[in-house]
């Protein structure tokens, strides 16, 4: 029983992480978009790389890339805009 536990913890934590890296997108024209990625330490961009994929299933340029912090202690977060091929 307690390893049962155990596993659906193990499982549970990976799900709940990944909620909290969310990119979101706004739309500029056509097939133009604004991704505005969450604060990731190291700057990683694969929130915004899968949300790119997701809008532009067939493939996506990056016309833009824009890195800040906001806050030392806080992550590097990364601005896009892409458009989709």
């Amino acid at each position: 029983m307690r390893c049962l536990l155990h596993a659906a913890l193990l499982l549970l934590v990976p799900g709940l992480v990944s909620c909290a890296a969310v990119s979101s997108a706004t739309k500029i024209d056509d097939r133009t978009y604004k991704i505005e990625g969450p604060g990731v330490p190291g700057g990683a961009e694969a929130p915004n790389r899968r949300l790119a994929e997701r809008i532009c299933p067939g493939g996506y340029r990056v016309l833009d890339s824009h890195r800040f912090k906001v806050d030392p202690t806080e992550g590097t977060f990364t601005n896009w805009v892409i458009r989709c091929l």
